[in-house]
């Protein structure tokens, strides 16, 4: 009875060193900080690399290992990408269709966003799924009826249909965006505001806007990108030369016989990259907030 009722002896496992604990920790931290190491040598040579290349002349490009570095730094390539490849105007160009189809991106998808998340009406799932559809089709399989229609209606030859063409591929990734960031947000605070009396459309713009501003940041980052570095659906309409975009624009660099004018093309491409790279870093605090944003459910 005794011997039944005694708890069994448990062996006490020795507890690990103070050092011991100690070397792991050490060598988790260094296999991390390797391993983030090598991120960013695989990420900034390669842009290193471009920059580097667009000082090189047309002989050290044909004649020159790639790795090699320019004999003289010399501003003659941004030059000539800047008046004879006229990037100066290419990049007016896209931020003309950039800039508008952003505006109606951001606009239409919050708004839907809001309706579908915030707002209780008969359909607004069967809505959603319909947005939903539309990420599924490819943006090849419009362009050749778009280009009709806009042939026949009269706007070749302007900038509409591209910005008409960006927005309507953009918006249904931007809806859904948008709606799970809504989901994220109390419904607590927009039963409050309609219990004090503001409208619908005043809850959208001085409520929902402003708490999903994060969001927003993210959302117009993603399409900005798409947008300006997209070259299909520019190539296809824009007829005009003075119409071209920085992506179709850097088409100018190769000559009539097929030889390619290298140190201008990595110039414009230097500022096309180190562009949005800066645009990037400088807002970059807000996508990550907006990013993590809608991972937290209200």
């Amino acid at each position: 009875m005794t011997d039944m009722m005694t708890a069994p002896r448990r062996e006490l496992l020795p507890s690990p060193r103070p050092g011991t604990v100690r070397g792991r920790a050490h060598a988790r931290r260094l296999t991390r900080n390797l391993l983030v190491a090598l991120l960013v040598v695989v990420e900034v040579t390669p842009l290193l690399w471009l920059v580097l290349s667009s000082f090189k002349t047309q002989s050290e490009f044909v004649n020159d290992p790639a790795w090699a570095l320019p004999g003289k730094w010399d501003l003659q390539n941004y030059a000539d990408a800047w008046t004879s490849g006229n990037v100066g105007l290419h990049i007016s160009n896209s931020l003309l269709a950039t800039v508008p189809s952003l505006v109606f991106i951001i606009v239409l998808g919050t708004a839907a966003g809001f309706a579908l998340e915030v707002m209780v009406w008969r359909g607004r799932h069967q809505v959603l799924l319909v947005f939903l559809l539309g990420i599924m089709v490819p943006s090849q399989m419009i362009l050749l009826p778009l280009f009709r229609v806009y042939f026949q209606s009269g706007l070749s030859g302007t900038m509409w249909p591209l910005i008409i063409t960006y927005t309507a591929v953009g918006l249904p990734l931007t809806v859904f965006m948008m709606a799970t960031y809504f989901r994220a947000v109390p419904r607590e605070i927009f039963e409050a505001a309609t219990l004090d009396g503001a409208s619908m459309l005043t809850a959208f713009w001085r409520i929902g806007f402003p708490v999903v501003r994060n969001a927003v940041f993210t959302v117009a980052l993603v399409q900005f990108f798409f947008i300006w570095n997209d070259l299909l659906v520019s190539l296809t309409f824009t007829t005009d030369d003075s119409l071209r975009t920085v992506q179709v624009g850097l088409l100018n660099f190769t000559g009539q016989y097929g030889e390619t004018a290298y140190g201008p093309l990595f110039a414009a491409i230097s500022i096309n990259v180190v562009g949005a790279l800066v645009l990037y870093l400088l807002i970059n605090q807000r996508i990550i907030k907006g990013l993590t944003a809608g991972a937290v459910k209200g």
